[in-house]
C-alpha cells in the first residue's frame, strides 16, 4: 500500500478565517503547486462538507491529493483521495472496505504507544503531534517535542506526517527530526499575505509536491 505523497499537506480549516471564500483559497493553494490538500470542516454539516469538497476538487489540479477530515463517507461520495481518520473517528479497518484499496488513509497518533499500535493497521500514512503548541485545536494531547519525533521515528516504516504548531520557522528541524512531511494549518492559512507564506514554505522544503 505503499505510495509516495508530497512533503508539504495543507490543512485546509473552513473556521480559521471565514472571510475568505473557499475558491480564494483553494485557487491560492493550487497557484502555489501544493499537491496535498486535507479539508477540515468542524463542526459542518454532511452536506455542507460534500459539497466544499466537490468545490475544491473541481478548483485543484487533477493530480491533487484531496483528503477530507473525519468523514470517509464524503470522501466517497465525492471521489476525493482519502480521509484522515482521527482516534475517536471511524475505525480504520472499517474505512479501508468502505474505501477500498485505491484511496488514501491517514491516522492521527500522539504518541509513541498509538503510534505502535497502528503499526499494522491498513493505512497510508501516520500523523503524529501536535509536535508543538497549537492553538488551531482545543483540549490538544501534550506536546511530542521534536525529541518524541526523533523517538517516534523508528516505530513505524509507513509515511510519518508531523502536525501540531509547525510554520516557517521550525519546519525544516522537524523534517531533520524524522518527519516525511509536514501538515500545517495555521502556520499557511493565517498569513497575511498566504501567497507569500506559501512560497516561503515551497523555498524552504525545496518544493511542496
Amino acid at each position: 500500500m505503499a505510495r509516495r505523497l508530497p512533503r508539504f499537506c495543507a490543512i485546509l480549516d473552513c473556521g480559521l478565517r471565514p472571510e475568505l471564500p473557499l475558491d480564494e483559497l483553494a485557487r491560492c493553494l493550487a497557484a502555489a503547486g501544493v499537491r496535498w490538500v486535507q479539508l477540515r470542516a468542524k463542526p459542518a454539516t454532511t452536506a455542507s462538507v460534500l459539497a466544499d469538497t466537490r468545490r475544491l476538487l473541481s478548483l485543484s489540479p487533477p493530480e491533487t491529493f484531496l483528503v477530507v477530515n473525519d468523514r470517509a463517507d464524503v470522501a466517497l461520495l465525492a471521489g476525493a483521495a482519502g480521509v484522515h481518520l482521527g482516534q475517536d473517528d471511524l475505525p480504520v479497518t472499517a474505512a479501508r472496505p468502505l474505501l477500498g484499496l485505491g484511496k488514501i488513509i491517514g491516522l492521527s497518533t500522539h504518541n509513541c504507544e498509538q503510534l505502535e499500535a497502528a503499526r499494522e493497521l491498513p493505512t497510508d500514512y501516520l500523523a503524529l503531534g501536535p509536535i508543538f503548541p497549537t492553538a488551531t485545536k482545543a483540549d490538544t494531547s501534550p506536546d511530542v517535542g521534536l525529541e518524541g519525533l526523533r523517538r517516534a521515528r523508528p516505530l513505524t516504516e509507513k509515511p510519518l506526517v508531523a502536525i501540531g504548531g509547525i510554520t516557517v520557522e521550525n519546519a525544516a528541524a522537524v523534517l531533520a527530526a524524522g518527519a516525511d512531511a509536514v501538515a500545517v494549518i495555521s502556520g499557511w492559512q493565517a498569513a497575511e499575505d498566504i501567497p507569500r507564506r506559501l512560497e516561503e514554505f515551497r523555498r524552504l522544503l525545496g518544493g511542496l509536491d
